[in-house]
């Protein structure tokens, strides 16, 4: 029964991948993505009513991606950074043969605010899908903030990764470990901080008398 609508919805996806990675994500309609899968243009719209929704489904296909090789338990000999560079490795092996596609959809968001900001929320569900795939909590107010972290990190690695073309991506590698390794020096000066005997407030700052 649902063979036939996942084959539709794969079909789309490659069309529209291919086409923004030719022509850019601007310049592609939907009808076009419509066309380049032989699909009728009231089919796609069934299962993708716009570009965007489109672009979310790419980024769940890779997050999908990254679950499937998601070790079932935890080694105890392994850091959260360990774990996560090992989840965002994952996630750029599964990026790199649409390396096109996303500089496209990157170049878009930089000439569009507005795609930008509805980017957002599909781009912030990947990260707390990787943070949860590294057994790093997502959630609350520190989730929140490890989110948009990693959103950082993976936006700065992806300009490297675009243009790695070592076969093992030790350039792509090289620059997660280290912006990884400066986030978790922040993460611990703000547990530091968290923890601190005046409840928040680091040892050696004034106290406001109306705090």
């Amino acid at each position: 029964m649902t063979e036939a609508p996942n084959q539709a919805r794969d079909k789309a996806l490659e069309a529209f991948l291919g086409l923004i990675a030719e022509k850019g994500y601007a310049d592609v309609s939907l009808r076009e993505v419509a066309e380049a899968a032989g699909l009728g243009f009231a089919e796609l719209y069934g299962l993708y009513p716009d570009k965007l929704s489109l672009a979310a489904a790419f980024m769940a296909r890779i997050d999908a991606q990254v679950m499937a090789g998601t070790p079932s338990s935890i080694d105890p000999e392994e850091t959260p950074r360990d774990r996560l560079f090992d989840v965002m490795m994952r996630r750029y092996d599964a990026l790199r043969p649409h390396r096109a596609a996303l500089r496209a959809l990157r170049r878009a968001g930089t000439r569009d605010p507005m795609l930008a900001i509805s980017m957002g929320p599909p781009l912030r569900r990947s990260m707390a899908a990787m943070l949860e795939a590294a057994s790093v909590a997502s959630d609350g107010l520190p989730g929140a903030l490890r989110q948009n972290g990693l959103l950082v990190i993976h936006y700065a690695v992806s300009r490297v990764f675009d243009r790695d073309e070592t076969q093992d991506l030790s350039k792509t590698m090289a620059a997660l470990d280290n912006r990884l390794k400066t986030a978790e020096r922040w993460s611990q000066l703000f547990d530091r901080y968290v923890k601190s005997p005046q409840g928040g407030v680091p040892p050696g700052a004034p106290v406001s008398p109306e705090a």
